[in-house]
Parts: C-alpha cells; sequence; structure tokens
C-alpha cells in the first residue's frame, strides 16, 4: 500500500480572542519566522494546550509537533477528549486553515465533513450543492450526473432535493453532506463527529459506507467519534491526542483505546475539589464525591442490582440565595457510550432552595447496570443557568451481582443496563 497522507511537524498556533498580532512589528517578525523556517519568536518554548490549567499567556499551541503517515485503504480514527486538537488538524488535513509551522503531502482528492453547516452554499438547492461540490473536487457535470441519483437515494432527502439547504434541519444537513462527500469519488474522507447529529439508523448505514469505500474502493477514511464502540469496530488504528500533541502514536486500535480510556480514569481518580477544567458560573461549585451503600458506608466498588447512594458535596461561592437548584450525574461507560442521566429536574422537581454548604443524595435502588468502569459527569444549575460542569469527574467500579434474585448472573453478552421483567405463559 502507498502512502497518501504524510503529516511531518505539524504545529498550529493561535492567539486567544484576537485575529492578528498586536502589531503590525510582530505580524511581520511571525511572517519573516515562517519564511526562514524558525521558532515562531511570539511562543513559548514548550508551551502546549493545557486547557486544566489557567491560560498564562495570549498564544497557544492548538496543535504541537504532530506526525503520523497514513497508507491507502485505511481507516485511521483520531481520539482525544475535547480540545486535544482533533478538529483542528482535520481542519488542516482538509485545507480550511494553514499549519503554522510543518508540512502535509497528500496524495488524491478530499472530501471532509467536518461540522453542520460547513461545504454548502446555504442559498443553494440540495441539487445544486451536489453539483458545485463535484466541481470543487474536480469532477465533469457528467461524472456528477452519474452520481447524483446514488447521492439523493442515499441521503433519503429526495423530495427536497430542489429545497435551499438553509431550509433544511440539522439531521437533513448531514445527511446530505454525508451523501456527497462519501459518493464523489474523493481518494481521502474525513468525517468529523457531527455524524452525531444524524439519527441512529443513518449513522449505522454511514458507518457500513465508509467501511465499503475502504475495503472495496481502497480509499482512505479519516475519523473522529467520542464513541469507541464505533472506533473499535470501523477504524484500523488510530492515534491518541492530548493537549494537541500525540499522546498514542499511530498503532492497533484496541491499544489506543485502552490508553485513552486507562488517561481518563486517573484524570477522574484526582480530588475533583482541585479540578481546574471545570464549566459554568460558578456560584455553586462541587467540591466531593461519595458512593456509599445502603447503610452509608462509603464503599469503592459497586455490584449490580446494589442499592446504593451518590453523594455530591457543593458549596456556594458569591451566591447569597441560591433557590431553583438541578443537579445531575450522566453515567457512560468506557468506551463513551452514555449509559443514562440522573437528575432531580428530570425524576421530580428542582430543590427550591439550598443552603451554602451541602450535597445532594441520588438514590438507586437497584443499581441497573453490569460490571465494567464507569465515568460519570457531574452538572449542577441554578435558575437554568449552569454554574459547574466537571466532565469525567469519577470513575466507578461495577462488578457482578445476583440482579434478578434468582442465584444467577448475567452473561458477559449482555450489555450494560439491566431492566426488573417478568414473564408470564398465555396471561
Amino acid at each position: 500500500m502507498s502512502t497518501v497522507i504524510k503529516v511531518e511537524d505539524i504545529s498550529k498556533l493561535y492567539r486567544l480572542g484576537i485575529i492578528s498580532s498586536k502589531s503590525i512589528v510582530q505580524d511581520l517578525n511571525r511572517f519573516i519566522a515562517r519564511i526562514t523556517k524558525k521558532e515562531d519568536p511570539l511562543s513559548k518554548i514548550g508551551e502546549i494546550n493545557d486547557r486544566t490549567s489557567g491560560v498564562k499567556t495570549d498564544y497557544v499551541w492548538a496543535l504541537k509537533n504532530i506526525n503520523f503517515e497514513v497508507k491507502d485503504g485505511e481507516i485511521l480514527g483520531i481520539i482525544g477528549k475535547n480540545g486535544a486538537g482533533k478538529s483542528t488538524l482535520l481542519k488542516i488535513l482538509s485545507r480550511v486553515t494553514s499549519p503554522t509551522k510543518g508540512i502535509i503531502k497528500i496524495k488524491g482528492r478530499v472530501a471532509s465533513l467536518l461540522e453542520v453547516g460547513t461545504g454548502f452554499h446555504q442559498e443553494l438547492t440540495g441539487r445544486e450543492n451536489i453539483f458545485l461540490n463535484g466541481s470543487i473536487l474536480g469532477m465533469t457535470k457528467a461524472e456528477i450526473r452519474s452520481k447524483f441519483d446514488e447521492i439523493v437515494e442515499f441521503s433519503g432527502i429526495g423530495s427536497y432535493i430542489d429545497t435551499p439547504v438553509k431550509r433544511y434541519s440539522s439531521g437533513m444537513y448531514v445527511r446530505l453532506a454525508f451523501a456527497v462527500a462519501a459518493h464523489l469519488d474523493p481518494e481521502i474522507l474525513i468525517v468529523d463527529e457531527v455524524l452525531a447529529v444524524g439519527d441512529a439508523e443513518f449513522q449505522k448505514k454511514c458507518l457500513g459506507k465508509m467501511q465499503n469505500v475502504s475495503e472495496k474502493e481502497g480509499r482512505t477514511v479519516l475519523f473522529v467519534s467520542h464513541n469507541m464502540a464505533i472506533m473499535s469496530k470501523l477504524c484500523n488504528s488510530v492515534i491518541v491526542l492530548k493537549n494537541g500533541q500525540v499522546d498514542f502514536p499511530k498503532g492497533p486500535t484496541a491499544d489506543g483505546i485502552q490508553h485513552y480510556i486507562l488517561d481518563r480514569k486517573e484524570k477522574a481518580e484526582i480530588n475533583i475539589a482541585e479540578r481546574t477544567d471545570r464549566i459554568g458560573e460558578g456560584k455553586i461549585r462541587l467540591i466531593k464525591f461519595e458512593m456509599m451503600n445502603e447503610k452509608n458506608e462509603k464503599i469503592d466498588v459497586a455490584i449490580s442490582g446494589q442499592k446504593i447512594k451518590f453523594r455530591v458535596h457543593y458549596k456556594c461561592i458569591k451566591n447569597p440565595d441560591p433557590k431553583n437548584i438541578t443537579a445531575g450525574i450522566a453515567i457512560s461507560r468506557s468506551d463513551g457510550f452514555l449509559v443514562t442521566v440522573l437528575g432531580n429536574g428530570i425524576s421530580s422537581n428542582a430543590f427550591d432552595s439550598i443552603s451554602q454548604e451541602g450535597y445532594f443524595t441520588c438514590v438507586l435502588d437497584k443499581l441497573p447496570v453490569t460490571s465494567g468502569l464507569y465515568l460519570l459527569n457531574l452538572i449542577v444549575y441554578q435558575n437554568g443557568i449552569r454554574q459547574d460542569w466537571i466532565q469525567e469527574a469519577v470513575t466507578i467500579t461495577v462488578e457482578d451481582g445476583d440482579f434478578y434474585n434468582t442465584g444467577k448472573i448475567v452473561p458477559s453478552t449482555h450489555r450494560s443496563v439491566l431492566l426488573e421483567h417478568k414473564w408470564y405463559l398465555n396471561d
């Protein structure tokens, strides 16, 4: 197999909040450094894009010294948490933006699906945008016409193909955008996690198409997703990005996913009071998490079917009258699959008012998940405004238990959620 993408020492520097530098002199100095292939004079040595620490400078490396190669017919997954640099890398490979330094060698035409709203002209119809995208890829009208019916059929929006795309819903937009990108014969297909907008049936259809263009047509696919189950099924190899740098070089998919999961687990074991990568207004701060059994004893490991309590401690910051409070816990498997969301705003009502310090307690009479490692996101709102949100705040371990009180353990093939149910004969 020949190399179709070669990335050599790619870096991307941004100045926060400002398009250019502070002065013409700074812009000129950066330009001279770039053409002479020297280090950017305004960047700090060793500085990385670490969002868990405070911003210490106006300049940040979104990517730093990225190197990898991709062969034809390969499906490469790019993994990393939000802010790791995944989308920036795909935009550079798609020629949406240029790198600050480094070299990219690409062999063949590139079609990309980066985010809802890109790639199409809003005033043109779906039909006109198909021909526009084909022309951009260098295809003739005859070539585009030969693919037109196939594109429309795959997208499933034939009734609206002559409607301006500005009238499309996000789901319709993604359907047509993926159909166009996948069927106009690009040698390289780049897909960001925009497919999450589509419904489950269409996602499955897209994954099948990506496998088909790779295995049967020998085309190359670069794919970004937070769903590790999809990554595991689809990708031949993966790269893990962290803070704009390669944390796991291109390697086997299973090894890369395991590396990513362990890194998230280590982060989740940090005392949440010390976490700096939280998002929200900050008038209520989540400071401690505890998992307890029915005797109010702290536990490190839960058992399927066990009665447990999640206790989240909080502290109000310059918030004299905290009212209308909702708290939530999102539970995800280690592969990124969202199992469920627990919240008093869903199961009951918001708390009318809370004290300046205290804790929220969520009680599960029977823990309804199978054995494994789970990651918990913690969040709290006041009057519908997010006050504190800590992603992957806590890791919990669940072991097999007698959920149905039958003396039987649920087989490992029966994954994720356990539901109370009964069977009857002729009734």
